[in-house]
């Protein structure tokens, strides 16, 4: 597998690559908004979850509309499969991450319906702040130094502030939290390579059939 770095160089310079990247992007940050939204209790709900929601929602927005720089939007209207990067790996990332939180909460904890959500939402959120505060700055970096006209710094800004609030947050659940949370991490990592893989595959694929 090529070096994340020069593999988003090869997208950033292709405009169709870099439209599906944006969208697959916005379309997971998306689902995580709606993860999260999904996870809170009827009533107990504080502010803090409903900055996460309002923010990657936001994101979503902000990913899909930085399309716009580089083509037609119309021509990527929606999430559907003909408009993403790896658009199975794209879809199933963070369900396959929730799934296996959940089983491991049960496994570790005496937690069922809305607790066990909740629990599933700190690990899972931490997991994924985790990785956008590596991913995001290595795109940014791509993007300043072939002056592209899209940027993340803004997200780059707010993904660091949720994972300090994720971090309180499973300090305040277990005081166990990290070893948790590192667990958690490692079943990303592999969901991540392999998203990250298929990516590639698909990235160079295309440029190998527009030659």
């Amino acid at each position: 597998m090529i070096a994340l770095e020069k593999l988003i160089d090869t997208i950033v310079a292709n405009n169709d690559l870099h439209a599906r990247w944006l969208n697959s992007l916005s379309m997971m940050e998306n689902v995580g908004a709606r993860k999260i939204s999904a996870s809170e209790h009827p009533t107990d709900v504080n502010l803090t979850i409903l900055k996460h929601a309002a923010e990657e929602a936001r994101h979503a927005f902000l990913l899909k509309r930085q399309m716009g720089k580089l083509v037609d939007l119309a021509k990527y209207p929606t999430y559907a499969s003909a408009y993403l990067l790896a658009p199975r790996q794209s879809y199933h990332y963070l369900q396959a991450l929730d799934v296996a939180a959940s089983r491991y909460i049960k496994k570790h904890f005496s937690l069922a319906d809305y607790d066990l959500k909740y629990a599933a939402y700190l690990l899972v959120t931490y997991a994924i702040e985790v990785r956008a505060d590596e991913l995001y700055p290595v795109y940014q970096k791509v993007l300043t130094r072939t002056d592209s006209k899209v940027h993340v710094k803004m997200i780059i800004i707010e993904e660091e502030g949720h994972l300090e609030e994720m971090i309180e947050q499973l300090k305040d659940f277990s005081p166990d939290w990290k070893q948790h949370a590192d667990a958690i991490c490692e079943v990303e990592q592999q969901l991540f390579n392999t998203w990250i893989a298929e990516v590639e595959k698909e990235v160079l694929t295309r440029e190998e059939l527009a030659v």
